[in-house]
């Protein structure tokens, strides 16, 4: 008798046609630990109980057994399907389900059973949404500040792009640290980020200052892609300009054969020095490292970064 077997959906329909690229060895400074300790059984096994997401899985963050070690997870709202296709990235790609509108109450349920102090939330893209999901993340701040007032929110959003409204509802929601990758330099755009646009991205960035100059803004780039390092000095100034507070620096890793490919390894070296450019050019705070990525170490940078706004205007009034 025939059995009838259903194709599972491809993840990245919109890379299955394309040719393999080639994917250098990873070298010894890029290598992390197999997640397999029973507090990332423990996290998983919540997320799933409370029908979550998290961008450490949908993205195939090497970080995950360092960090779920911990119980810190990043939700990613919004579901698991984005609508954009980047290069990079390893989230899935096509239609999205509905929004679930009990999601905001799940999030906050899982901040307080693993006793965030600081919490990152992040979303997929959602071009179908006719805020882009600004609401949904309104909701989720708000559920979190109400049972868990004492735990700081640090979002992570998409670009908004033609989204008339959504940054401004977004901000007035109060998260603690509001921020939007750029995530490549601006030549890189149109084969890495596609359906972004540099400036955009920037402007997004510089509104959120000028609705709430105390909101902290913080954004992330990857290196490896190919970029110049003068490019990636002129992204900084760009941020800066932008009055960006913190700015992240990681090592793009490469998930399967059909995305972009790592053009080269950086070293620990080059990252320090990325570290000396962006502290000198005036962030208040920087990470820059080969595993260093957007929610990595959130809450202890966060801590760093508020000493640091404190220290810089107690040195103003001194």
């Amino acid at each position: 008798m025939a059995i009838n077997v259903h194709p599972l959906p491809v993840r990245h329909p919109e890379k299955a046609h394309k040719p393999d690229t080639p994917m250098l060895r990873k070298p010894d400074w890029i290598r992390v630990k197999a997640p397999t300790s029973p507090e990332v059984a423990e996290t998983r096994r919540l997320m799933r109980e409370l029908n979550l997401n998290t961008v450490c899985e949908e993205a195939a963050c090497p970080n995950l057994g360092e960090c779920w070690k911990q119980k810190h997870a990043t939700v990613m709202i919004l579901g698991a399907v984005c609508t954009r296709a980047c290069a990079f990235c390893n989230v899935a790609t096509g239609k999205p389900d509905g929004v679930d509108a009990h999601e905001p109450e799940h999030v906050a349920e899982a901040v307080g059973k693993l006793g965030l102090h600081h919490v990152v939330i992040t979303s997929v893209d959602r071009d179908d949404l006719p805020d882009g999901g600004a609401s949904q993340f309104v909701k989720t701040i708000e559920a979190i500040r109400k049972s868990s007032p004492t735990t700081t929110i640090e979002i992570l959003t998409p670009d908004f792009i033609r989204k008339p409204g959504a940054i401004e509802a977004v901000v007035a929601a109060r998260p603690d640290v509001y921020n939007h990758n750029l995530e490549t330099v601006p030549r890189l755009y149109p084969t890495i980020r596609p359906g972004a646009r540099y400036f955009a991205s920037l402007q997004l960035l510089a509104k959120v200052k000028e609705l709430d100059p105390m909101m902290f803004t913080k954004s992330g780039l990857m290196v490896g892609l190919g970029e110049e390092k003068i490019e990636i000095m002129q992204v900084m100034d760009d941020m800066r300009a932008a009055d960006v507070d913190f700015i992240t620096i990681g090592q793009y890793l490469q998930p399967t054969r059909k995305h972009a490919e790592v053009k080269h390894f950086v070293t620990p070296d080059e990252f320090a020095a990325y570290t000396t450019i962006a502290t000198s050019k005036g962030f208040l705070t920087v990470s820059a490292s080969p595993l260093t990525r957007s929610s990595h170490h959130a809450g202890d940078d966060f801590a760093r970064l508020r000493a640091a706004r404190e220290a810089k205007f107690a040195a103003r009034t001194a």
